[in-house]
């Protein structure tokens, strides 16, 4: 087998050194991935962790191209600024810690994780026993200590550009004495109004249906409050820490 001289070693290790993804410190909030126009803020929290990596994918996220170790920890939260990323880099994270069960601390970097607070998601779920931390047929059972790795079966962050055109759509201005707020959930709100098609219950869509404003308004309602989305991994599960918090997106 051909093997590299001292020298061609040294400059083919400074090569990949060169185009590895330089990283700054960046900050600490907001939480998630953050497009600043020139750049995106990473930051993750962990009170726990060791060490967080940043896995970048190429645009389908399929393929792994990078691992980025973000530098700095502040105040239990890991940050890191990559000013090569844009609106659109597909990532993950892999957080490195104890692997202590009795203690509740089941870190393992061989699992691929999303970012909580990511705006989007590439790819579906696959379900497979390389997505559990352990070994699922081990004696030890859920103490037991997995070491193959789950990106392949998981889904995929993706940075999005939050700009958004508001044309001549203006705040309604209503007064404090006469403002009342109605908390609702897109299911639970639309899935038997009996004004919203069947087909858009549960959805976005079916909280855009025109009917909707005007029966809050028939009710005096001026702002409404909307509960959390999240993305669930079967259609009767709230919610799922493999999904994140985004919306679900149907197949149509």
């Amino acid at each position: 087998m051909d093997t590299l001289s001292p020298a061609a070693d040294a400059l083919s290790k400074a090569a990949s050194e060169f185009r590895r993804s330089t990283v700054t410190e960046g900050k600490p909030f907001p939480l998630g991935a953050t497009w600043d126009g020139l750049g995106v803020n990473f930051a993750l929290f962990s009170a726990h962790a060791t060490k967080v990596e940043l896995c970048l994918f190429d645009d389908s996220g399929e393929t792994e191209l990078e691992r980025i170790e973000l530098p700095e920890y502040t105040d239990e939260v890991w940050h890191g600024y990559l000013p090569t990323a844009r609106p659109g880099t597909v990532y993950g994270y892999r957080v490195h810690g104890p692997y202590e069960p009795d203690s509740g601390h089941r870190f393992n970097p061989n699992k691929l994780l999303l970012d909580p607070y990511a705006k989007q998601l590439v790819g579906e779920l696959r379900w497979g026993p390389e997505l559990f931390g352990y070994q699922l047929d081990h004696p030890d059972k859920d103490k037991s200590f997995d070491e193959r790795d789950s990106a392949a079966l998981m889904r995929k962050c993706r940075v999005i550009d939050p700009a958004f055109t508001w044309g001549s759509a203006r705040k309604p201005e209503t007064p404090w004495e006469r403002t009342v707020f109605y908390e609702m959930h897109v299911r639970g709100f639309t899935r038997l109004h009996p004004l919203v098609p069947e087909a858009d219950r549960g959805t976005f869509a079916g909280l855009a249906n025109p009917n909707v404003p005007a029966y809050l308004r028939s009710l005096g309602v001026g702002q409404r409050i909307q509960g959390d989305g999240q993305s669930v991994s079967r259609p009767w599960h709230r919610g799922d820490p493999r999904r994140g918090l985004q919306p679900h997106r149907r197949r149509q």
